[in-house]
């Protein structure tokens, strides 16, 4: 890491009282129920790292917010192993080690802040392995007994997120990274959705390996056939959210040196939904 230049970019350090103060002026209010994303290096340099930002996140809304994060599960098997020869798939199946909501490693794809997050003394984090972390007032509201099949739609954590009159933040991350528009593909009726089959060893009741299948939407490529609708090379959700912000939905701002974002998650959803709906018309 180059300190000088992360601290050039930031002009100074980007300390927990800066960011308080620059996340209260982007918007974001005591008790309020946030999902974020996070790409810290963005923000400039900051001493403490993803703590810091936890910390400053849970100063701002006080003992009566929630923060949420996408976890995932880093080490989860592969999607396509039940196409591996047989040989190569048994042996996945006798010895893959279970989910583990306290200690499985969430993905790496998106950055250190929901790791550092899931970790914190408090924390929850779904049963299941498609995983979301939660911290403060409402944590088991979001991410306790998520329904196995279909994790993205009304009952899983996005959809008590929107029903909560939750929000969604945008450190520095870019617009791709909302995670929230997976709930709107799910809710949307367009033709061509693209749903999976997963199956994947977890816990059961007695704490003994088991294999669990569940279907959900397609989010590891496209739930959609974006391209008659967005130019190639170019992923969806930036445009769904441009486009959002374009019409006033959603409020921009700077926090560290970072360009950031705040959302409503019901009114990002709702746009998502119509824009699917009206664009997508084919399979």
């Amino acid at each position: 890491m180059d300190e000088r230049a992360l601290l050039a970019r930031s002009g100074g350090p980007v300390t927990r009282s800066r960011l308080v103060r620059e996340l209260a002026a982007l918007g974001l209010r005591p008790g309020d129920t946030v999902m974020f994303h996070t790409a810290l290096s963005a923000l400039g340099y900051v001493p403490g790292g993803p703590l810091t930002v936890v910390a400053a996140l849970r100063e701002v809304l006080g003992a009566r917010g929630t923060l949420l994060v996408y976890s995932g599960w880093n080490d989860a098997p592969p999607q396509d192993f039940t196409t591996w020869p047989a040989p190569w798939q048994q042996a996945v199946r006798a010895e893959h080690p279970a989910y583990d909501p306290e200690l499985s490693e969430g993905t790496h794809d998106n950055g250190r802040l929901p790791e550092a997050l899931r970790r914190l003394p408090g924390a929850r984090r779904t049963r299941h392995p498609d995983s979301f972390a939660a911290l403060g007032a409402a944590a088991e509201a979001l991410v306790g007994e998520v329904p196995w099949d279909d994790p993205y739609g009304a009952a899983g954590p996005l959809g008590r997120l929107v029903a909560a009159g939750g929000r969604v933040l945008l450190l520095g991350a870019p617009l791709d990274t909302l995670t929230v528009l997976h709930h709107a593909e799910a809710l949307a009726r367009a033709p061509g959705k693209r749903h999976l089959r997963y199956e994947v060893p977890v816990l059961g009741p007695d704490g003994a390996r088991v294999w669990q299948s569940y279907w959900d939407i397609d989010t590891e490529d496209e739930a959609f056939a974006y391209g008659q609708a967005v130019p190639e090379g170019v992923w969806p959700f930036t445009v769904i959210a441009r486009e959002a912000l374009a019409e006033g939905i959603g409020l921009r701002g700077r926090v560290g040196a970072a360009e950031s974002h705040l959302f409503e998650a019901a009114e990002l959803v709702h746009f998502g939904v119509r824009w699917i709906e009206r664009n997508i018309t084919r399979e």
